[in-house]
């Protein structure tokens, strides 16, 4: 397959990590990936907001640049090039922008009365996955012969969980990951407190649920917890690392990259984990 990255905002600016890691995992499961030079903003940050009117020229702008996805087949015929010049699919590493892509872009063009850019952006939406949802659904993978030799636990971002409804994807990837050892993390499918700029509006609120959170994260003597969204883990990895937990986190794209021979060279992955710590007292920080 012909594949386009969406790189999002915080992948393209704060964690680049998870885009290359993307790329090179689907080009070791022998696809060619491009990368469009024009994306910008998906509009997410506006649209949940309530920015309604400034999201319009975002969602204009991200129509033009990946509308060639219209014109590749759209199927996982063959692992190689598709030939044409357009793109079979396009991902992202995060949940959260695909979700804005597939399921408000058309509402967004909708409610100011473009009908023409509703029907092309939601076509677009639905030729755009989530990385576990291209690799499960679309390229029919559940074993991308990764090694991470690590405990691991995941949390299911909620527009994965909620828009996206990807499920036991991820979970599958990991499982399937060999010397992971994958730690279920209590109460899983609540929310971390991030939710952009809801951690701006209701601090209290969600340092309340990030304490909650590090808890069932601590609880799991987890060396590492992934997600499959940057912004997630940036917040779950602030607090974790402001308590002196030990705990990393890393994206799921990154831990299904790491490999036996990146590993050993250097790349691909860590070679080791910090071993884990004591749980920390989730409001003083102190170790019991």
């Amino acid at each position: 397959m012909r594949i386009a990255v969406m790189a999002t905002c915080l992948g393209d600016a704060m964690f680049p990590g998870a885009v290359r890691a993307t790329v090179e995992l689907l080009e070791r499961l022998g696809h060619e990936v491009v990368f469009p030079a024009d994306q910008t903003c998906c509009g997410q940050m506006h649209v949940n907001t309530g920015y309604l009117d400034q999201a319009l020229p975002v969602v204009r702008h991200h129509v033009a640049v990946f509308e060639p996805v219209l014109d590749g087949s759209g199927s996982s015929g063959g692992s190689g090039p598709s030939g044409g010049s357009g793109w079979d699919a396009a991902v992202a590493p995060s949940g959260s922008c695909v979700g804005c892509v597939r399921h408000q872009h058309a509402m967004v063009a909708r409610r100011a009365g473009d009908e023409g850019l509703a029907r092309t952006a939601h076509a677009i939406g639905q030729r755009t996955y989530e990385l576990s949802e291209l690799l499960v659904d679309v390229l029919g993978v559940t074993d991308v012969g990764a090694y991470y030799p690590h405990r691991v636990t995941h949390h299911p971002t909620c527009h994965s969980l909620r828009m996206l409804r990807v499920g036991e994807k991820p979970l599958r990837l990991l499982r399937a990951v060999r010397g992971l050892e994958l730690v279920e993390l209590p109460d899983a499918e609540v929310c971390c407190g991030f939710g952009g700029t809801f951690a701006i509006k209701n601090a209290e609120t969600s340092t309340a649920l990030l304490a909650d959170k590090m808890a069932n994260v601590l609880a799991t003597r987890a060396e590492v917890c992934t997600a499959g969204d940057s912004s997630c883990l940036m917040h779950i990895g602030g607090g974790l690392a402001r308590l002196r937990t030990g705990v990393r986190t890393v994206h799921l794209a990154e831990i299904l990259n790491s490999t036996e021979a990146g590993v050993e060279g250097g790349g691909g992955g860590p070679a080791s984990a910090a071993a884990p710590a004591p749980p920390a007292d989730r409001t003083t920080g102190a170790q019991r």
